[in-house]
């Protein structure tokens, strides 16, 4: 068993509760371990003095409260599979498997930013979509994947003091107009970046909602050849503007729901490639438009299942988790998202988790 196996098995129901049991014990020592790798990697931004992983997961914790076994952000979700069909076109810039031709199975969760794992759902708040691709030669790729085009600050220890100024205020459920106010004058950049973010047109859905992967990678061909990247997922769905959310409070769930059980819902997995002198290290900065975009194949996801039985719901969606051919940059953003997202699944591997939002009969009774 290879130590990604170990770290993500497939989920084991009540005939074997005590083998799920002795798995997610040990799944925390493999997740702090992860987070120990993510440091030496990265080494820089996180220090025993300044910010570290476990500060970071209390801060998420102290914005949203503490919800056992749920993820720190992105807590509320629902898993989905189906399959990538790479057209091949991807070869000429990554030797990774999962751009050979042919098709590979895709696992998935799609979330809302966060971590309150029972919040109603609303057309403005962040959409989340993780996947893992599992190639023909027994690699894994992982993406974690948000509807904005760029990350909201340029740094982790800038996004972590952002994090408590915009925490909503428990009287009026949004962030306290002060704290707001004087982050924005510290870091006068944030504002721009917010003005792109919320002029990104936002789709009713997920179906046919645009997913950004945000942070640049490299890619390397077979003949050694390294290339700048950053990549997108394009919907094949029509899109429609999001309007006023709705009474229910799953409305977005229940809607993907629907369509998958209906018909399949598909991506167009884009690859931008980036030129000299395009920003590698500061996913708050876009590169130019006219950048060269490779069509690499398409996302079908034509499988639906709640949290409790997804294979989806214990698996990291870890952007670090790369095939050979791929390649993180001088991001320091990235760093950070593999240690916290180690921390988080570390602390909630070792925790009862409460039944989801999205129950098992809800996705039944959308059939």
């Amino acid at each position: 068993m290879t130590l990604d196996k170990a770290l993500y098995p497939t989920k084991v129901h009540s005939t074997g509760g005590w083998k799920n049991i002795v798995t997610r014990l040990a799944l925390i020592g493999f997740a702090l371990a992860a987070v120990t790798g993510a440091f030496a990697y990265f080494g820089g931004w996180f220090s025993t003095d300044e910010l570290t992983p476990g500060r970071f997961a209390d801060r998420f914790e102290d914005v949203n409260g503490l919800h056992p076994g749920f993820r720190r952000n992105h807590a509320k979700g629902l898993g989905v599979s189906g399959s990538f069909e790479s057209n091949g076109s991807g070869v000429r810039l990554s030797k990774a498997a999962v751009f050979e031709p042919g098709r590979v199975p895709v696992i998935g969760r799609f979330s809302l930013d966060g971590g309150q794992p029972y919040q109603p759902d609303r057309p403005d708040t962040r959409r989340g979509l993780g996947l893992q691709f599992s190639t023909r030669n027994g690699e894994l790729w992982r993406t974690a994947m948000i509807n904005f085009p760029l990350f909201p600050v340029r740094t982790p220890e800038i996004f972590f003091e952002r994090l408590l100024a915009f925490k909503p205020d428990p009287a009026t459920g949004k962030p306290d107009p002060a704290n707001v106010k004087a982050f924005e004058e510290r870091h006068p950049e944030s504002v721009e970046v917010l003005k792109v973010i919320t002029a990104e047109p936002r789709g009713s859905g997920f179906g046919n909602t645009t997913f950004y992967g945000l942070n640049t990678f490299r890619f390397t061909n077979a003949a050694g050849k390294t290339t700048s990247v950053r990549w997108i997922l394009k919907p094949m769905q029509p899109f429609v503007a999001a309007g006023a959310a709705p009474r229910d409070k799953n409305y977005l769930f229940d809607e993907l729901i629907t369509q998958i059980h209906q018909q399949a819902l598909r991506w167009r997995l884009i690859v931008i490639v980036g030129e000299p002198g395009d920003p590698t290290n500061d996913p708050s900065i876009g590169w130019p438009v006219n950048r060269e975009q490779v069509d690499v194949g398409m996302l079908t996801l034509d499988r639906v299942d709640a949290e409790e039985f997804s294979p989806a719901t214990d698996i990291n969606f870890d952007p670090l988790t790369l095939p050979a051919g791929m390649a993180p940059s001088d991001d320091p953003v990235l760093g950070a998202r593999s240690a916290v997202y180690a921390r988080s699944f570390a602390r909630r591997a070792g925790e009862t988790k409460q039944p989801s939002a999205i129950t098992p009969a809800d996705v039944k009774k959308e059939e």
